[in-house]
């Protein structure tokens, strides 16, 4: 009897040239997760079922989140139907959605007590609404089960699923988060499947339904684009009104992944940062370990902070105006 073949976890990159993995610098290296409450947190979201993107993606903030309570859960299964060359999560055939996944992210965020939860997915290319009915089922579970906490989602793009957006942004979470990845020239080669004028157009629909709920995206940098790139995508961003973008350093999850071009220093990190500001968003937030999901619950209460600074600023000005006209 022949030996069973071991399942690859991302089977089109098997014949791929090696890229070797460069050591990281001192700047970007983090303690291996050891704590008692990172095992509590691991050991709920496997009690309740539940997928992780801090696993699936190898994040390398898992140690300090989950010693936190703070876990990015995944739903729709943990198999995605995109090949994207960057990313860790397991491509194939797409796991049976759960018709309990919504209610067991609801028991989740009671039994963590969290304020804040950030809710992503796998891309679900083969589901008419490519999952958007699920997100919005779980956020409405969330909302039902702990009225007090805050919801933030990370979805895919919903290419070629119309109304799929909509049905999302009716469940109104409070963010509402799509990630550009990369500078557009990038996107042949790191991630093929999508369309960077179909992300920029998602963020745009949503403030154009919503424009209460805040939105995100965020990129990777280390992949080979330029300064001038990453400016252009900042300015992408603003004109489809985009409220908070980061910027994080591209770590290479294998051999046959992506080939990290190079490690991108914190000085310029900063000047990302710096240049971000003074385009205009609420918040943006650049260094090497940068996430999406990152301290996710704490920016959310100065995104709120600042745009109530915004509001006043603009409150103040119109008074101004008039008193001048009335002089």
């Amino acid at each position: 009897m022949s030996a069973v073949e071991p399942h690859l976890r991302h089977p089109e990159k098997a014949n791929r040239p090696d890229n070797p993995i460069q050591r990281k610098p001192a700047w970007i290296r983090v303690k291996a997760p050891v704590s008692p409450e990172y095992h509590e947190t691991r050991k709920l979201m496997r009690d309740l079922k539940l997928n992780t993107v801090c696993e699936e993606a190898a994040c390398p903030n898992i140690g300090e989140c989950w010693s936190k309570g703070h876990a990015t859960v995944m739903i729709l299964g943990s198999v995605c139907t995109r090949a994207c060359a960057f990313c860790n999560i397991a491509t194939g055939r797409p796991d049976q959605l759960d018709p309990h996944e919504p209610q067991h992210v609801a028991e989740a965020a009671g039994r963590l007590g969290l304020n804040h939860i950030v809710i992503t997915s796998v891309d679900r290319d083969d589901l008419e609404d490519g999952g958007a009915r699920h997100f919005a089922e779980t956020i409405r579970a969330v909302r039902a089960a702990s009225p007090d906490t805050t919801i933030e989602i990370l979805t895919p793009d919903f290419k070629n699923k119309p109304g799929a957006v909509e049905i999302v942004v009716e469940a109104r979470p409070d963010v509402f988060n799509h990630n550009l990845e990369t500078a557009p020239r990038l996107y042949p080669s790191i991630r093929p499947g999508a369309r960077y004028f179909t992300s920029l157009q998602l963020l745009s629909r949503v403030k154009e339904l919503d424009p209460t709920i805040f939105t995100k995206s965020g990129i990777m940098v280390g992949l080979g684009e330029t300064a001038e790139e990453v400016g252009q995508v900042m300015d992408d961003l603003r004109a489809a009104d985009v409220d908070f973008m980061t910027i994080g350093q591209y770590l290479q999850p294998t051999p046959k992944h992506a080939k990290l071009d190079r490690f991108v220093t914190p000085e310029e990190f900063q000047s990302h940062e710096k240049i971000g500001r003074g385009k205009g968003f609420l918040m943006i937030s650049a260094s090497p370990l940068t996430r999406s999901s990152y301290h996710a619950g704490a920016d959310f209460e100065r995104l709120k902070a600042a745009r109530l600074a915004r509001l006043g600023a603009a409150a103040g000005s119109i008074d101004l105006v008039a008193l001048a006209r009335g002089a």
